[in-house]
């Protein structure tokens, strides 16, 4: 079996993400991959979200042999190549090219989780760029709950709604509430609305949940939910930027540490991703011949919100890009021809995807066994028009959960070497420090230190403050010049885990229940001149963590820069603290790796 603002300000604004290349299809916010064999046919890659790139593959398979295929004048192969749908949303308005060099891998096709992105597009760039897009799956977004708390709300007899878990997330009693005291607060884990179509859709459906309605969004509706959705927004734990990477954090809890308790509550995701989850893809990753999953311990069961759910149409679409070739476009034209067949239809059930006809069996993966429902959701609610869609993003960035954030650089000597474009890997971390403080809000709470050897400063021995952390309020212009003002600081040995520690016992002094207190950390290299071994500092971490209280907790976000940096070493400091590492082996490519830490945040 099978694995499965205005319009143009809200795309432009969009973040652009890249992550660590999984399998041969690279990773959630990245172009990533390797390219096609030499065939002799036509190449036509799909830009997609990862949870599809199974099912493409397996219906581009199917493609080689269907009537549309030998319709073609000359051979053409199919390949998925993994990007998130608020990114290629992103590329595509931006205009240019394709961000990766390999040509061959830039899209003919996009198919995206939801027409909301391609709707977004044609308003905000051209209706020609995304052409005439027609959905061939669907699947709902629903709330991901472990089994074992799910019952102790009710379920499956008792009907659950949004409002629910709302008045979960501001009773102080939390769990306790509802007689389980030892489970703590409530807390929910959502994905960034400007990349994952499940974070969009989530707040979309807290709007029609505030409102009553089941039908006709408005910007009006949006405005007038905006303290219900601000009470939601209070108890996530943090902003993942793709459903893949908050499930994969939850399956290592469920595996090895509290069996989620101690994480997560519940998840907003696709129907999709909860199958994938209970058969051990948490990440929805290609599965390699011979490859055994390991499902959860304790299983995700679908939430199916009383008042109704959004669903994610899975569209696919010839791009207009002017490097789409005439026989890309007509082979293009052919594989999204035929997604409509009934051959192609019967595999989407394999891959956790509903086929368009409602009434179609949907096979052995949407049982109760798997946490599902098949006869769910019972309301189905409409996609709203894209001027709703935008106020709903605005007002996300206004009542999402506030942030408490330390960035904490390496600037020891490693950080003079070049890294190929006239600039050092000192240059790229500034760069990428810089372009991002534009996703902060004037009310997070930001903060810079940077570490090497023979420093002394009002942080401590071998820490120099350049940022105190406080409100960033306007001091955007004046932190972009202090952080240019590292090009001139000195710089010796590397010691990485005294900095992590001096800058956690800091951060956890200060942390509040109300924000998401974090600690992102970049470093080139490895350990060189701590007096702190990794092992104590990881039983520190990890002792804080299980102590501190579920509501102030500091996480670590680490980036691996370059090919020097310990990554074993990071990813055991991040993990400790429910953190993750993210991995910039290529590092002309660190704001776009900056970009996608905020996104988790």
């Amino acid at each position: 079996m099978a694995v499965v603002a205005t319009a143009g300000a809200a795309i432009v604004a969009l973040i652009v993400s890249a992550c660590t290349p999984t399998a041969d299809h690279g990773g959630s916010g990245s172009t990533s991959g390797s390219s096609f064999e030499n065939d002799g046919c036509t190449h036509v890659a799909v830009a997609t979200s990862s949870e599809k790139v199974n099912m493409l593959d397996a219906l581009a398979a199917a493609f080689k042999d269907s009537a549309e295929s030998k319709g073609l004048k000359t051979c053409a192969t199919v390949r998925p190549v993994n990007v998130s749908s608020g990114n290629a949303a992103a590329y595509l308005t931006q205009g240019g090219d394709w961000p990766t060099k390999d040509r061959d891998l830039w899209p003919t096709l996009w198919s995206p989780a939801s027409t909301v992105w391609t709707d977004r597009v044609a308003a905000a760039s051209s209706a020609s760029l995304v052409g005439e897009p027609a959905s061939f799956a669907r699947t709902p977004i629903v709330f991901g709950m472990p089994e074992t708390m799910a019952k102790a709300l009710g379920w499956p007899d008792k009907k659950l709604g949004i409002a629910d878990l709302a008045n979960l997330c501001k009773n102080p009693d939390g769990w306790g509430s509802v007689g389980k005291p030892i489970w703590g607060s409530f807390k929910i884990s959502k994905t960034n609305p400007n990349t994952s179509t499940t974070g969009l859709s989530t707040i979309l459906m807290q709007a029609y949940a505030a409102s009553g309605k089941s039908s006709d969004l408005t910007p009006a509706d949006v405005d007038a939910a905006a303290d219900f959705s601000r009470v939601f927004e209070e108890c996530v734990i943090h902003y993942g930027d793709t459903t893949g990477n908050v499930l994969s954090r939850l399956y290592e809890e469920t595996q090895h540490g509290a069996k989620g308790s101690g994480y997560v509550s519940a998840v907003a995701l696709e129907e999709t991703s909860l199958i994938n989850y209970n058969l051990g893809n948490p990440d929805s990753h290609t599965v390699q011949p011979g490859e055994k999953l390991t499902p959860p311990k304790d299983r995700l069961v679908a939430i199916y919100p009383s008042g109704g759910s959004l669903w994610s149409d899975d569209p696919i679409t010839v791009l207009g890009a002017d490097w789409v070739t005439d026989a890309q476009r007509a082979a293009g034209t052919a594989f999204a021809a035929f997604l409509q067949t009934p051959a192609a239809q019967k595999l989407l059930p394999a891959y956790g995807f509903r086929p368009l006809d409602e009434k179609a069996d949907l096979g052995d993966l949407f049982t109760r066994q798997n946490g599902i429902d098949p006869a769910q959701p019972a309301i189905s609610l409409p996609k709203p028009d894209v001027s709703t869609i935008s106020a709903a993003l605005d007002q996300w960035a206004q009542v999402r959960k506030p942030s408490s954030v330390m960035e904490l650089i390496d600037i020891s000597g490693s950080m003079d070497d070049s890294i190929g474009d006239g600039r050092s890997r000192l240059d790229g971390a500034i760069d990428g420090a810089q372009q991002n403080l534009q996703h902060f809000r004037g009310t997070d709470e930001v903060g810079v230190w940077a570490f090497t050897t023979e420093v002394q400063s009002s942080a401590g021995k071998n820490v120099l403050a350049v940022r105190d952390i406080s409100p960033l309020g306007s001091d955007r212009e004046s932190l972009s010049g202090s952080l240019n003002d590292l090009h001139y600081a000195h710089r010796a040995g590397t010691p990485l885990y005294d900095a992590v520690l001096t800058a956690y016992k800091a951060m956890s002094a200060r942390a509040e229940p109300g924000r998401i207190n974090a600690i992102v950390l970049l470093s080139d290299g490895q350990d060189t001149d701590s007096d702190t071994s990794l092992d104590s500092l990881v039983a520190q971490l990890g002792k804080d963590a299980k102590e501190g209280g579920d509501q102030s907790l500091v996480r670590v976000f680490a980036i691996a820069y370059g090919a020097d940096a310990d990554k074993t070493a990071l990813k055991r400091i991040a993990e400790a603290t429910g953190g993750q590492m993210f991995d910039a082996s290529d590092p002309q490519r660190i704001d776009l790796v900056f970009a996608s830490v905020i996104n988790n945040f």
